[in-house]
């Protein structure tokens, strides 16, 4: 496709706001797109053909583009076309080379500005569903909210997760002369209110004495996932995470989820982290999903299927966690040829035939096994002792980025 493409960030002030440069480009244009009410905000005296965005925008926009090749065409996005915006997916769509962008004031330097808020000091959410992955005493958050109800939404995510003390301000139509603002501890939120369309919600996390802040460190306690048993449980978690390395912008397929936790805690390492949890069972496929929404990794993919069947048309992932079905045929050799050069596999054991074919796989791929076993203190009569739990065997190992036989990046041999 060889459509060029200049994306003009407009503010809340309009065609009044725009400097010479951009104003520019919007007069030299043969077609404008934008949403409704950017495409009002240009002058009658504008001679370029007015085209709103398809619906649903991203199926749509490949034709629509495609219908004017070969003219000029300018993009109408809010503030910084880049922050969330329709910037992003243009150059998806297209390519970095056929995408100009003549960025405004983004939303979130605005609301920044208004809070007093350094930027460096702030996590920006474009999902609000997010939220329980960044929730700590005194975090400052901005939200980038999808319609009128979520504040109402957030505040029930921060009362219900023991922070209703939050401070929930509303910035709405940033940067035009409608301007305005309105604060809210979260738990007073009013039921019926609704927010002005175009807002940004900021967000100063205070903790009640009911909040367990859960951090982002591997090892989450095993009563923050709902489960039925089917847990890998904190400790031999924190040591699989360890290995697996979770790397921003990776994909870890986490094969026989259980309850999701390793795929969970992936994507709670990075807000770029991508997950697909691959549950045979249906039940357990809907915790998942439950799991991963209430710990604010929302985009977790969760396949229903057996593996090694429903690995089939999967992307290549980063990393691979085995925590059930190791016995399945084919299934290790499967997952080990997914992985790119460079990816990280790490399998759990706890019956002698999985261990077996742990064992094997060693012999073959490279890599580490590790036996373990904690102990937790249990009562014992009037006393207190030790009791184990059963013994895991875990493989780890790491595809070699050459093709060369016998060398593990790791340095270790089989």
């Amino acid at each position: 496709m060889n459509a060029r493409v200049v994306v003009v960030g407009i503010g809340g002030d309009g065609w009044a706001g725009l400097d010479e440069t951009r104003r520019r480009a919007v007069l030299g244009a043969e077609v404008v797109l934008g949403g409704e009410r950017h495409l009002a905000m240009i002058p009658g005296d504008v001679p370029a053909e007015r085209v709103p965005w398809p619906r649903p925008l991203r199926d749509g926009l490949p034709e629509l583009l495609e219908q004017f090749r070969g003219r000029s065409i300018v993009a109408l996005a809010s503030g910084d076309p880049l922050v969330a915006g329709i910037g992003t997916t243009l150059i998806d769509v297209l390519s970095a080379d056929a995408v100009e962008v003549l960025p405004a004031v983004s939303s979130v330097a605005l609301a920044c500005a208004r809070m007093r808020w350094p930027a460096e000091s702030v996590a920006v959410l474009r999902d609000h569903r997010a939220l329980g992955r960044e929730l700590a005493p005194g975090r400052r958050l901005l939200v980038l909210s999808a319609d009128r109800h979520t504040p109402g939404e957030v505040a029930a995510l921060l009362d219900g997760a023991g922070f209703g003390g939050s401070e929930m301000t509303v910035l709405a139509d940033l940067g035009s002369p409608s301007e305005a603002r309105f604060s809210y501890a979260a738990r007073e939120w009013p039921v019926d209110r609704e927010a002005p369309a175009l807002h940004v919600l900021a967000v100063e996390c205070v903790a009640d004495a009911t909040a367990r802040p859960l951090g982002l460190s591997p090892g989450l306690p095993d009563d923050a996932f709902e489960n039925d048993g089917q847990l890998t449980r904190r400790d031999l978690r924190a040591s699989a995470l360890s290995r697996l390395a979770p790397s921003a912008g990776d994909l870890l397929w986490d094969v026989g989820a259980g309850a999701g936790s390793v795929g969970i805690e992936w994507m709670r390492a990075h807000p770029s982290c991508r997950a697909i949890a691959v549950e045979a069972d249906p039940g357990r496929a809907a915790r998942v999903a439950r799991n991963a929404v209430r710990l604010g990794v929302p985009s977790l993919e969760v396949v229903h299927g057996r593996a090694p069947q429903a690995l089939d048309g999967l992307p290549r992932p980063d990393a691979v966690f085995i925590g059930g079905g190791g016995t399945a045929p084919g299934l290790l050799q499967q997952c080990w040829d997914a992985l790119v050069p460079g990816g990280r596999l790490v399998a759990h054991a706890v019956t002698l035939e999985t261990e077996r074919a742990l064992i094997d796989a060693r012999a073959e791929f490279g890599g580490e096994l590790t036996r373990l076993q904690v102990e937790n203190v249990d009562l014992i009569g009037r006393f207190t002792g030790w009791a184990p739990t059963r013994a895991v065997v875990q493989w780890s190992a790491v595809k070699p980025r050459s093709h060369a036989t016998g060398v593990q990046e790791t340095g270790e041999s089989s």
